[in-house]
């Protein structure tokens, strides 16, 4: 019995000295290369769509947004009933400047006559104060949850209705080279919980990511929130 024991403290010891993540413990950089990936794609999907001239997210509507997402290629399959699908990050704006990232996943079904495979990608702008705390829940059903409506682009700041400016939630895509406001009622989001374990450690919530300001990403993670505040500086 007593070499029984001996040998679980010796795996045991062995796990933790192979670097298993603890609560509280990011991954090493090896180990969140995915995670560093994603934010790197977010932030060049950002940066690209905000560098078209005449074709951007005013910056006045920017300026506004409390949390901004961004789920690059996500995958859209059409077969007379399809669905969608894909991964993306999400900053929000703290006393001291966009916080790091938190991980996402986007999902829904989507009812249709075309047929094929569309990688798009989508940009969300929480607007309000109630729209940036949905993301503590565990999923968000946009125009369920939150009202949601095409976000301007460009110079249609100007004429913005009142239905966009007061929506909770606006929503772009890009595909194919064009970005214009988009109609994403009926999509899921949801909290990437194995990304955001490899990212900062077992046990980290959403809320101390984005909002509590007690959790610092690993530095290579905060490609997405430095592009951010290159557009719109923080608080």
């Amino acid at each position: 019995m007593k070499q029984f024991f001996t040998a679980i403290g010796v795996s045991v010891g062995l796990v933790f000295a192979l670097g298993v993540p603890t609560l509280g413990q990011a991954g090493s950089q090896a180990d969140i290369k995915d995670e560093i990936e994603q934010s790197a794609k977010a932030a060049r999907v950002f940066d690209e769509i905000m560098g078209a001239p005449d074709k951007a997210i005013p910056k006045r509507v920017l300026d506004d947004a409390d949390c901004v997402a961004v789920f690059p290629s996500v995958i859209k399959a059409a077969f007379g009933i399809g669905g969608r699908g894909g991964r993306g990050v999400v900053s929000c704006r703290t006393a001291n400047g966009w916080s790091a990232p938190a991980f996402l996943n986007l999902g829904g079904g989507s009812f249709g006559a075309q047929i094929g495979v569309e990688s798009t990608d989508y940009v969300m702008l929480f607007m309000t104060p109630e729209s940036a705390r949905s993301l503590l829940q565990s999923n968000v059903k946009v125009g369920g949850n939150l009202s949601v409506a095409a976000g301007p682009v460009g110079r249609e700041a100007g004429a913005a209705t009142d239905v966009k400016l007061n929506a909770q939630l606006l929503t772009y895509s890009r595909s194919k080279g064009l970005f214009a406001g988009a109609a994403l009622e009926g999509a899921v989001i949801e909290t990437a919980n194995e990304d955001m374990r490899d990212a900062y450690g077992a046990g980290v919530a959403s809320r101390q990511v984005l909002f509590d300001g007690s959790t610092k990403a690993p530095e290579p993670v905060k490609a997405f929130a430095r592009t951010l505040e290159k557009y719109s500086p923080g608080k």
